[in-house]
């Protein structure tokens, strides 16, 4: 039987993955819905498809682009069609689940574990303080008998905003553990989430459930379907995987872990750390700078190179690793990373044309580091000599919380000086200077660019470079 991992903060488990479902088997029992048609559910409705490929519209609210094919579930409700939930046939008690879902603009779903406790998903970009609402919020339980602006109670707020952009493809990883009931069906125990991970962060650990949350279709049962929410907006599902939950993991029970107090750094005090910095499947970045915004928009650069290799959303930086013991010098985010590549090259190099060859490394190009300069924020701007000319590359977050931007300004233009954007699975335009990044994981956006970017084949990947005619502007929303 094949072994998979379940990896929660720092702490991995494993656990056992069942057999493909029959019809009428626990979902417990299964490692993956089949999404070549709807058979696994129970009478969807009319609003709910089956798609080969989705997008959405940064400008238009609960807007879906969907593709013909199969292999993602898509619900896109409308004005005569408000929509409905969607229920397995299949019924799970205690669980492991884990899916990918997107977001239209502005749009509103659930998952509901046995139909009755729901895990809120919602278009939270860029919200600073998320609540029970928001984004990977455990939505609140409901009384309607208690005071006006009391009704609602009993939810629990995220433990950070790891949500990503519409139209980006998000992933949760969700360990449950079902309700207990004696032979005459009186509950003995409360059902409890004893995981939640959203965007490789744990956001939340060991909640003891009470009672349904608002919108519950049913009462607590051990075993009860599962539950998509299809009444609040645009929303589409893929790769919905469950597996049976660990016992080690039952009642929140021992699950590993260090015993070291975390030294995680505020960036309200500290805005920027220099430390070594891992980049996952691929080389350690020795001379990195992190550099952190209140608006919990978060990168790293690397200053070999004049690179930007990766940002997040949440909080700053857990520098454990470098300062606790001895230490050995790395620091790494807390928060929902997106890599940009998985080995930072140069930024600037002088090609022959858009298809020239890209160089590894600033051997030869008259590279030299001038370090940074600093705003009355300690924001940086980075300065090096490149090609015989003064770069300096402003990077900054977005007032709004959704992403960064920057200005790369060459001091004295040189002739062919081209910018490698984006080096990844797959680059798409899908509108004038917008561009869908690595498998739907970052846009970027160029609002007055002089000459259009091109997207280049290397090697099976998909480059984007652009010429830089002394001044390059441009975003990267994720």
């Amino acid at each position: 039987m094949k072994l998979n991992y379940l990896r929660f903060g720092t702490t991995a488990f494993i656990w056992l993955l069942g057999t493909a479902l029959v019809s009428g088997q626990q979902l417990a029992d299964q490692s993956e819905i089949d999404l070549k048609d709807l058979s696994s559910f129970k009478t969807p409705g009319k609003t709910w498809t089956l798609a080969g490929g989705v997008t959405a519209n940064l400008n238009e609210v609960n807007v879906l682009n969907v593709a013909k094919g199969t292999g993602i579930l898509v619900n896109v409700p409308s004005k005569k069609d408000h929509g409905s939930d969607l229920l397995t046939i299949g019924e799970h008690g205690d669980i492991v689940l884990e899916l990918d879902y997107l977001l239209a603009k502005g749009a509103n779903s659930g998952i509901y574990l046995q139909g009755v406790y729901e895990i809120q998903l919602e278009d939270s970009w860029g919200i600073l303080k998320p609540t029970s609402s928001n984004n990977g919020g455990i939505y609140q339980r409901w009384d309607d008998s208690k005071p006006e602006g009391q009704q609602g109670y009993q939810g629990y707020a995220p433990r950070q905003n790891a949500s990503k952009a519409p139209g980006l493809w998000q992933h949760i990883k969700i360990a449950f553990q079902a309700p207990r009931f004696d032979a005459s069906g009186n509950k003995t125990a409360n059902a409890r989430i004893l995981g939640i991970e959203l965007n490789g962060v744990l956001i939340h650990d060991n909640i003891e459930l009470f009672g349904v949350t608002r919108g519950a279709n049913d009462k607590e049962k051990a075993l009860g379907a599962l539950r998509l929410q299809g009444d609040h907006g645009a929303v589409a599902f893929r790769n919905i995987k469950t597996s049976k939950l660990p016992a080690e993991m039952l009642n929140g029970g021992q699950r590993g872990g260090s015993d070291t107090d975390p030294i995680y750094i505020d960036v309200t005090t500290t805005p920027n750390i220099r430390s070594f910095v891992d980049v996952p499947g691929g080389p350690k970045v020795v001379h990195a700078i992190s550099v952190g915004s209140p608006t919990q928009v978060h990168f790293s650069y690397d200053l070999d190179n004049g690179a930007l290799f990766q940002a997040w959303h949440g909080e700053f930086v857990d520098a454990t690793p470098m300062w606790h013991d001895r230490g050995n010098g790395t620091s790494r985010p807390r928060g929902s990373v997106t890599a940009f590549t998985k080995k930072p090259v140069p930024t600037l190099a002088k090609l022959t044309d858009a298809q020239g060859a890209w160089l590894t490394d600033t051997t030869g190009t008259g590279f030299k580091t001038k370090g940074y300069t600093l705003d009355d924020q300690e924001r940086p701007t980075f300065n090096y000599n490149i090609y015989g000319t003064k770069v300096s590359d402003a990077i900054k977050a977005l007032e709004n919380g959704q992403g960064l931007s920057r200005e790369i300004i060459l001091e004295t233009p040189v002739d062919n000086i081209y910018a490698l954007i984006a080096d990844a699975s797959s680059v798409e335009e899908v509108s004038k200077g917008l561009y869908l990044v690595d498998g739907q994981s970052f846009y970027l956006k160029f609002d007055d660019t002089k000459d259009k970017p091109v997207i280049r084949d290397v090697n099976g990947r998909k480059q984007l470079v652009v010429p830089v005619r002394g001044k390059l502007n441009y975003s990267i929303l994720f």
